[in-house]
């Protein structure tokens, strides 16, 4: 074994990945929408597609981005969650309940890990924040 069982092997991806994400959420009102995550969360608007009922917004994630699309039936609750992490979740709760964002429950506690909140747009789509109370041992 020797050398060779100490070291990690990379795992092989069957493609090359670019480096960049972007959450696609549907959304009943695209200028809405483009309101709504500017004046809550902050983010701006790359580009805007009205053609398409299509628009891309940029989050202060590097390589994260948010792709907004206008459907007639935005269909309920989506099956992820995308959680952002905020140095300090009572803050950013704070703001966003202050400014009608509706949340499911308080905030919890993994105790000495990690606080979690969860929150949903106007469309419904689930959102969570995260304050991480201790970083992982590596």
């Amino acid at each position: 074994m020797g050398d060779q069982a100490t070291q990690t092997a990379t795992p092989k991806r069957p493609f090359e990945y670019a480096g960049h994400l972007v959450c696609a959420v549907n959304v009943s009102d695209l200028a809405n929408a483009l309101d709504w995550y500017r004046d809550m969360l902050g983010f701006e608007t790359v580009y805007r597609l009205d053609e398409y009922g299509w628009a891309e917004i940029e989050t202060p994630v590097p390589g994260l981005s948010i792709g907004l699309g206008q459907v007639e039936d935005v269909g309920g609750q989506g099956a992820i969650t995308p959680t952002f992490r905020v140095v300090d979740i009572d803050a950013a709760r704070g703001y966003l309940e202050g400014n009608g964002v509706r949340f499911d429950g308080e905030t919890h506690e993994v105790p000495g890990m990690v606080r979690l909140a969860s929150f949903y747009d106007p469309d419904g789509n689930p959102w969570m924040l995260a304050q991480v109370l201790q970083e992982a041992a590596e």
